[in-house]
This record gives C-alpha cells, sequence and structure tokens, in this order.
C-alpha cells in the first residue's frame, strides 16, 4: 500500500483487495511507527479515536448500496485549525485553546463525511497558522511540537500547513486538507515534494476553521497527486449558507474536476514566465528552466517575461489587513464558540501566551499579536484604504491587467526555494523567494506540482490564473506532472543528501 494514490486505494476496494478498516488501520500503524516513533515526524497532532468505526460503516455502506464516489472510504487528515464535530479537539496547535471541542462540523468536515471520507485525525501547524510572531519557526505549535520535513529531518517543512503536507509526503494518509492566507499551503507543498492547490476565495466554506483573515483564508486540498488533489478539491468544494462568500458549485465552481484531467492539457496553453520570480536561487532557476522546456515540448506557447507590475506594492497593504481582520475575526470566532472556550477574545489569548510563556513562548514571542491588538475595527479608514489597495494591486492592475494584456491562460514561475534548516534561535529566513502573494491576495487560484530536487529536497513548479480558472490550472498542471513524474518518496534522512545538486527530469 505504500505511496497508494486516491484511485489505487478506491481501486482496491472496489475489487474487493482491500477494505476501508483494512486501509486505515494500515495509516493508523504508519503514523505510530513513523510520526510517533522512528523519524518521529511530528506531523500528526491528534488521531481520531472514531476511525475505525467509521470505517466499518463504511464499508458496510459499499456492500450494500456502492460507494458514494472516489472518497468513499479513504482516511483523510485535517489541519488542527478546522473544526470537526466529535471527540477530537481544534486549537490551531495553541495551548489556549486545549480541551476546545466543536459542537459541529466545519463546512469542510461536513462535506467529506458526505463524500464518505473517513477523517482520521489532525495535522499538526504553525502555531495560529504562522499568525504569531515575527521570529516564528515554521511547523511548530505549543501544543503540537515542531513538525520534521521527512526529506531531511533537520529542515523545515514550512508552514503553517506543514503537518498536512509532511503527513501525505510521508503517506501517513492518502490526502489532507491544508489552509492558506498567503503561502501556508503552497510552501509547505512545495518544501514536501506534493501537490498543493490554493483555491479561489469562494470556492470552500472557511465557516468552522479557526481565522486569520477573511479575505485571503481558504482551505485546499494537498496530495501527491494531481488527480488525488483534484478529487479531494472536489469533494470540499461547494456553497455553505454559514459562509456568504463561498459560493461554490452554485455559482462559478466545480464539483468534478476529475474531468479536468487531461494528459494533452498544455497543448496550445498560453503560459506566462513571471521572471519577478526568478533569482533567488540559480538551482531552482535551473529546474524551472527545464520545466519551461517542458511544456513547450508539450505544445504551450511560452510567452517569457511576463511581469507583474505591482508585484512589490503589495507587501505593506497586505500585512495591515492581515492585521486587522485578524483581530476582528478570530474575536468573532471566538465569541461564537460559546463559554466552553478557555478563551474569548485576541487580548485573553495574550494573557494566556504571557502567563505560560515558558510552555507556549519557549522559542518566539507574539509581535504579531500585539500587533494586531493594536488595531481597530474594520470601518476603519486605513483598514479600508488598505484593503481598497490590495484589490486593486492584486486583481485589477496585477494579475487582471497581467493575464489579459497578454492573452494568458496561466502565470509560471518557481514555488519557492529548497527547505531551511530549522533553527529555534534565529526562527524562519524571510526575503527567500516564493510567487504566493500575489493570488493569495487576489484570492485567486495557485497549484503547485513537484518539479525537481537540490540536493535530495523537493522543488516545486506553480501555475497561477484569473478567478475560478482551477479547472484549466489542473489541466495544465496534470499534463506537466505526468510528463515529468519527478516526485521521489522521502528516505527521512537525518540531514540534506548533499551527493547530487540539482535532479530534474525533462521527459
Amino acid at each position: 500500500m505504500i505511496d497508494a494514490t486516491v484511485i489505487d486505494l478506491a481501486r482496491a476496494m472496489a475489487d474487493g483487495v482491500e477494505t476501508s478498516r483494512g486501509i486505515t488501520e494500515w495509516y493508523l500503524d504508519r503514523i505510530a511507527r513513523l510520526d510517533r516513533d522512528g523519524p518521529g515526524l511530528n506531523a500528526v497532532i491528534e488521531v481520531n479515536p472514531d476511525a475505525l468505526a467509521i470505517a466499518d460503516a463504511l464499508d458496510v455502506e459499499r456492500r450494500a448500496r456502492g460507494p458514494r464516489g472516489p472518497l468513499h472510504g479513504i482516511p483523510v487528515l485535517l489541519k488542527d485549525n478546522i473544526e470537526t464535530g466529535d471527540r477530537m479537539m481544534t486549537t490551531a496547535g495553541s495551548l489556549a485553546l486545549e480541551g476546545s471541542v466543536a459542537s459541529e462540523d466545519s463546512g469542510v468536515a461536513r462535506r467529506l463525511r458526505a463524500a464518505g471520507a473517513v477523517i482520521l485525525g489532525k495535522a499538526n501547524l504553525s502555531e495560529w497558522a504562522n499568525f504569531r510572531s515575527t521570529h516564528s519557526i515554521s511547523g511548530w505549535s505549543s501544543r503540537g511540537g515542531q513538525t520534521r520535513n521527512p526529506y531531511a529531518l533537520d529542515r523545515n517543512p514550512c508552514g503553517s500547513s506543514s503537518g498536512s503536507a509532511v503527513a501525505v509526503a510521508a503517506d501517513l494518509c492518502a490526502v489532507a486538507v491544508g489552509t492558506e492566507t498567503d503561502g501556508s499551503i503552497i510552501c509547505p507543498a512545495q518544501a514536501n515534494g506534493i501537490v498543493g492547490i490554493k483555491p479561489t476565495l469562494g470556492l470552500i466554506s472557511r465557516s468552522g476553521i479557526v481565522p486569520i483573515a477573511h479575505s485571503q483564508d481558504t482551505a485546499g486540498p494537498m496530495a501527491r497527486t494531481v488527480a488525488g488533489a483534484a478529487i479531494l478539491l472536489g469533494a470540499m468544494a461547494g456553497a455553505d449558507h454559514r459562509d456568504p462568500v463561498a459560493v461554490g458549485g452554485r455559482d462559478w465552481g466545480d464539483t468534478d474536476y476529475v474531468r479536468w484531467l487531461d494528459a494533452e492539457g498544455l497543448h496550445r496553453a498560453r503560459i506566462g514566465v513571471g521572471r519577478d520570480y526568478w533569482g533567488f536561487d540559480p538551482r531552482v532557476d535551473h529546474i524551472a528552466e527545464m520545466c519551461l522546456s517542458v511544456m513547450s515540448r508539450l505544445g504551450a506557447e511560452i510567452v517569457d517575461p511576463v511581469k507583474i507590475q505591482t508585484t512589490k506594492a503589495l507587501e505593506e497593504p497586505e500585512f495591515e489587513v492581515l492585521l486587522t481582520e485578524f483581530k476582528a475575526d478570530l474575536n468573532a470566532y471566538l465569541a461564537q464558540a460559546g463559554s466552553d472556550m478557555g478563551v474569548h477574545s485576541l487580548a485573553e489569548i495574550i494573557a494566556f501566551n504571557r502567563e505560560n510563556s515558558e510552555r507556549v513562548m519557549p522559542y518566539f514571542g507574539q509581535e504579531i499579536m500585539l500587533m494586531a491588538e493594536e488595531r481597530g475595527p474594520l470601518s476603519d479608514a486605513a483598514y479600508q484604504r488598505a484593503l481598497a489597495d490590495c484589490r486593486r494591486l492584486a486583481r485589477t492592475e496585477g494579475l487582471d491587467a497581467t493575464l489579459q494584456r497578454h492573452a494568458l491562460d496561466a502565470i509560471v514561475a518557481p514555488s519557492g526555494r529548497p527547505a531551511w534548516l530549522t533553527d529555534p534561535v534565529n526562527g524562519d529566513p524571510h526575503g527567500e523567494g516564493g510567487c504566493s502573494s500575489m493570488a493569495a491576495v487576489a484570492g485567486y487560484p495557485h497549484i503547485t506540482v513537484p518539479a525537481g530536487m537540490v540536493f535530495g529536497l523537493p522543488v516545486g513548479i506553480s501555475f497561477i490564473g484569473g478567478a475560478w480558472q482551477e479547472p484549466a490550472l489542473i489541466r495544465m498542471a496534470y499534463a506537466f506532472e505526468q510528463a515529468t513524474q519527478v516526485r521521489c518518496a522521502p528516505k527521512f534522512l537525518p540531514s540534506a543528501d548533499l551527493g547530487v545538486a540539482v535532479d530534474g527530469k525533462t521527459d
């Protein structure tokens, strides 16, 4: 069952070779051996005590009525900021929320259950989705500890959906759900050699997800293949009355992304080369150039270079928006959660962290939370100006203008640099490349696919498109993936393999 895809597992159950219970037991055993013991990946913060009972019930249903769809009986991990109305906690990795059990499913969990998925457990993450400190360590939470990159255990998994990405890469689950505000799906997916999709804002419900910022937050699928990510995306997409922005399949979205898996999907596609995102690492650039050669060989028309004029102007207004929305959205979330929650506001979280600093802040503080607490309400003029600037710079004058000016189907760029060393002293490096911000601020779709290796560490290639263009991006990403097949399973090495500087395939 090693490295089995969703399609492999579904076929095995259809043929009677496997059962959902057997598959679930296999993953639970692997979590015990690799996550808790062995290399100690620390990717899973909690396993679902009801997972085997759910699998048993789905096996009975399959025998009686057949499968609900391709996810029937498939174990899925959810990031620990996504509520599940069961016996598991939802804590965003924070000890301040330890013991918090949701009264009902999030929109994501509800749709996954309806699709027949087995919710296997919760994945570790960067605490508060990496919006606590300017000196944070990605993949670390006070509740879950440090998640480790399975390709080199001393390397960082990136964040904030670190546990989701590591669990998928290390085959602790078939697929997992992450969330992104800016880079939190794309960066860990590329750093752990998997596929990640950050969808259009509103395609997937945000109800029941611990928030950072309503103008950018979204859940998204993480998988070892584009097909797996497409299946999971279709199961999660759809309208939700608890989230007025989640129009889903009702208006613009799709619920069957499998039909867009086309090995000829790059033929006659117009691909713009986002050169603004080159130049951070020559080895990554070399792999990205090989990727362009593959796309050209597969029939894509390469438009090179393509410049997004507003790239450098986004940082300041985006941060202002995130700070203001974090305070407002988190306070609203905590107030709605009810009296059983140990904390009821951002101010109370800050106080809890101070009172428990030895456990909560052994390596880094809460500077971002303190900045957010100083912000006013969403009606403040400074916030309103920043939000308008973000929409103008990322959408109207950014991606919309660039895609239309060059008549592009997608913009392609390196997803990021190889994983850095986990460093509790200095925290994460900054200014290290990556191309997530423009799509994140715009609320537009972004897919990363494995592209090659640098010293045994994965790097990815990104496809970025306009609003609701998930089908086109999936089609192109799948064609690239099928032509290259560069993903390699991790070996759980103690440090990076320095034998081969760059490894990428062009055919």
